[in-house]
């Protein structure tokens, strides 16, 4: 692959990946929301556009989790249930038709349009908060909240 190439495609990568939802609240092209249910149990809500990985809109739920955990004066979290919210669309471009004259006939070109799958990654997870001691063993399937904060936390803001 030639120089040109290469700085064309890294170009092109790094374009559409500016177009990814980023790690904000809620809003138009996506982002992530928290909200009490019960005083310890929260819904977290994470959605994404059609340039976001599933991958990152799991991340965002985690850390808003982890945030969530801290604000509330938790230590760890645990996932009560979660929901696949992932949006499926399609969508279609124009057909185009061309007619050329040449002498007395009329030749016509007819190009299809094209059918695309648009796919908006989405997640909601229940969580219940515990405080722990620091002597406490915490109970299986928690997540310690700083961890989060600090192994997922740098990923996000790099994106």
């Amino acid at each position: 692959m030639s120089t040109y190439k290469r700085l064309v495609a890294l170009l092109l990568a790094a374009a559409l990946a500016a177009c990814s939802t980023q790690y904000q609240e809620m809003g138009f092209t996506g982002g992530v929301t928290a909200e009490p249910v019960m005083t310890d149990v929260y819904r977290i809500t994470a959605r994404g556009n059609a340039y976001t990985g599933s991958s990152q809109v799991q991340d965002f739920a985690l850390m808003k989790a982890a945030e969530t955990t801290i604000a509330a004066g938790g230590t760890h979290f645990i996932i009560l249930d979660e929901t696949d919210q992932t949006n499926l669309s399609t969508a279609q471009t124009p057909g185009t038709m061309q007619t050329s004259v040449y002498g007395s006939t009329a030749f016509t070109t007819y190009t299809p349009g094209m059918t695309y799958n648009i796919v908006k990654p989405g997640q909601a997870v229940m969580i219940q908060v515990i405080r722990l001691s620091a002597d406490q063993t915490p109970p299986p399937g928690a997540f310690p909240a700083m961890d989060i904060v600090q192994t997922i936390g740098p990923r996000l803001k790099a994106s």
